[in-house]
């Protein structure tokens, strides 16, 4: 295997087992501004291994929580609540949202470490402007051939998921007329797109070589694609929504990446073609709930696809233990998704209620729902 993949290892897990990655943004307690605190929280940090981990990421001003393996979306979510509950024992403040909605351009320090110094000196002004926070899904894959299949296949719903999961409608104190302003802030960095569908998991391979190649990249960790194979972990990563403060929402679309992998495993095709995807993409995150998405043939509303799509994906949600995770989605369609909830609490109170209420939302614990058990998380 290419140094550029140095290990294959689908099937190391239960298959379609489930992990959720978060990047919080540390904000200082009292004023909610950015605060570059990673290197003293992780510090005071102490996360047993089974609980799963909390780890830097490329901005001082973020803390990754990453769950452990978990076999369906509540569980993981369960997990993931545990990790704020340490972060918030330790006395660090957080948000969940795709950017600092009133972070000042180039307020930016990079986490200390030999990673992200390379990125840092190699993208230059493009990590200079303000950190961007994401949630990552993945899923354990058995096998390659179902890896390459649930890729391709999984490619076609990314906007959808985007559009959902669109949470960072302000930038620098203002309005961008963006539901998701992070996502077009990372398209500004080489390899931030949706690829192209591959004819097998050789192909995909040999694409990644010659990539990491002509960019002189360590490993395929640097292709920061909107959705990867992860071979090393044995998993399909989905990297397309931002990070979220409700639970709620990190359950719903948790469970419909969940039920929609395993639905994808089992398609042959035709895939969508890239640059309609891309098309849709940002569509979805200029628009948000709001967007008119390319979908069977045809444009149609957010909300029109998200129900078709919640009927296709529910049979493999239910065998998953996804469901109620994924009945989430109803509640967000009709109340609105984190970017409608942080313009309705700008125009109540202007930039200090979207700041606060965004911090409130990140520390509340997750509301008993149908599937996920009671509250998973308590004071």
């Amino acid at each position: 295997m290419d140094a550029a993949i140095p290990a294959v290892n689908f099937g190391a897990s239960a298959d379609f087992a489930l992990g959720i990655e978060e990047e919080l943004i540390l904000v200082d307690r009292d004023t909610y501004a950015l605060e570059h605190s990673a290197v003293e929280v992780l510090e005071r940090l102490d996360v047993p291994p089974e609980e799963g981990a909390a780890l830097p990421e490329a901005f001082a001003a973020l803390i990754e929580l990453t769950t452990p393996v978990s076999p369906d979306a509540g569980e993981a979510v369960a997990s993931l609540a545990n990790l704020r509950r340490h972060v918030r024992s330790v006395g660090a403040t957080t948000m969940g949202v795709g950017m600092h909605p009133d972070g000042a351009f180039g307020d930016v320090v990079h986490y200390p470490s030999e990673r992200y110094r390379l990125i840092g000196s190699e993208m230059r002004g493009l990590m200079l402007r303000t950190p961007t926070a994401a949630l990552h899904v993945h899923i354990g894959m058995p096998d390659a051939d179902v890896a390459i299949r649930a890729y391709n296949g999984l490619r076609a719903h990314l906007p959808l998921l985007q559009a959902l999961a669109a949470n960072s409608p302000f930038w620098h104190g203002h309005d961008s007329g963006l539901a998701t302003a992070r996502a077009q802030v990372f398209r500004g960095l080489p390899r931030s797109e949706i690829p192209a569908a591959f004819g097998s998991f050789d192909e995909y391979v040999e694409s990644v070589e010659a990539l990491a190649a002509a960019g002189q990249l360590p490993d395929y960790t640097f292709l920061w694609w909107d959705i990867r194979l992860h071979p090393v972990l044995g998993t399909l990563e989905v990297r397309s929504m931002d990070c979220q403060s409700s639970l709620s929402d990190v359950a719903a679309l948790a469970g419909l990446v969940h039920a929609l992998t395993r639905r994808a495993a089992e398609e042959r095709g035709p895939w969508e073609h890239r640059d309609a995807l891309m098309e849709s993409s940002f569509r979805a995150a200029r628009d948000g709930l709001d967007a008119s998405l390319w979908y069977d043939g045809r444009l149609r509303p957010v909300p029109e696809i998200a129900r078709s799509t919640m009927q296709l994906a529910m049979p493999y949600a239910r065998e998953l233990g996804s469901d109620g995770a994924l009945e989430e989605l109803e509640r967000m369609l009709v109340d609105g998704n984190g970017a409608a909830r942080r313009r309705a609490a700008f125009a109540r109170g202007g930039m200090p209620m979207v700041l606060s209420e965004l911090v409130e939302e990140t520390a509340q614990p997750m509301r008993a729902a149908v599937g996920l058990g009671a509250a998973v998380d308590r004071p």
